[in-house]
C-alpha cells in the first residue's frame, strides 16, 4: 500500500516536471506537498529522492527539492543515449519476434485520444506505456530498464508550444506505423522511423530550453 502511494506520487511529480507544469526553479517542500496531497511525509520524501537520483530535482538544504535546470548539452546527450538504447532495444525485439502488437495498438489509440482531447498528461502516460512495452519486448531486462530511465529523465520543454502540439499530432500516425512495421518484419524501416521519432523532438525542446534559460538570466540580472 505504501509503495503504491509512493509510485502514485512519483508519477504525478514526474509528469508535472517533464511536461513543464513545474518549470525549472520550482521548489517542492516535503511538508507542504504532504499536506496538499493529504499523505504522510514518508512517501513524498521517497518520491522526491528518487527524482533527485534521476536528476529531475536537486535537494536544497532545509528547504526541500528544486526542479533542476538542464543545459542544452545535457539535453543533447540525453537524446544521444535514447537514440542508442531505443534502437538497440528495437533490434533485439525484431530478432526475438516477441512483441504484443495488440497491446501497442491499445496504447496508440490512447495516444490518439489524448492528442484529440489536448490532454498532454494523458499523452505522456500513454506514450510512456507504448515505448515501455517496446523495450520489454527486447528480452533484455537491463536494457529495457535503462532505456525507460533515460526517457523519464527527458524534459519536454515546449511540448505545449505550437511546434510541440504539431509534433504530438504528427506522432499519432507514427505510433501506428511503428506497429505496422513490426508486424511486417521491416526491421530497417522501423529503425529509421524510430530514429526520426526520437530526434525530431530535439529542436523543439532545445529552442524552448534556450528561451527558458534566457528568461532565467534576465531575472537574475534584474535581481542582482
Amino acid at each position: 500500500m505504501q509503495e503504491n502511494l509512493r509510485e502514485r506520487i512519483l508519477k504525478q511529480l514526474r509528469s508535472e516536471i517533464i511536461s513543464g507544469e513545474s518549470p525549472p526553479g520550482t521548489l517542492y517542500s516535503v511538508p507542504a506537498l504532504s499536506a496538499e496531497l493529504n499523505v504522510s511525509t514518508t512517501p513524498v520524501r521517497e518520491a522526491l529522492l528518487e527524482l533527485a537520483n534521476t536528476g529531475l530535482v536537486e535537494p536544497v538544504r532545509n528547504r526541500g527539492f528544486r526542479v533542476s535546470r538542464p543545459t542544452k548539452k545535457q539535453l543533447h546527450d540525453l537524446f544521444d543515449m535514447r537514440d542508442l538504447l531505443e534502437l538497440q532495444a528495437a533490434k533485439l525485439m525484431m530478432d526475438n519476434a516477441s512483441c504484443d502488437t495488440e497491446m501497442l495498438r491499445e496504447y496508440a489509440r490512447e495516444i490518439e485520444q489524448a492528442v484529440n482531447d489536448d490532454d498532454v498528461r494523458a499523452y505522456l502516460i500513454a506514450d510512456r506505456s507504448f515505448h515501455d512495452a517496446l523495450f520489454a519486448a527486447s528480452g533484455n531486462e537491463l536494457l529495457a530498464q535503462t532505456a525507460l530511465a533515460f526517457r523519464d529523465r527527458m524534459r519536454l520543454f515546449g511540448i505545449r508550444s505550437g511546434a510541440g502540439i504539431d509534433r504530438q499530432r504528427e506522432s499519432v500516425e507514427e505510433h501506428y506505423r511503428i506497429i505496422d512495421l513490426i508486424e511486417a518484419g521491416e526491421k530497417d524501416e522501423l529503425l529509421k522511423l524510430l530514429h526520426y521519432h526520437i530526434r525530431s523532438w530535439e529542436p523543439i525542446f532545445a529552442a524552448a530550453l534556450e528561451k527558458d534559460a534566457l528568461r532565467h538570466r534576465k531575472k537574475r540580472t534584474l535581481e542582482s
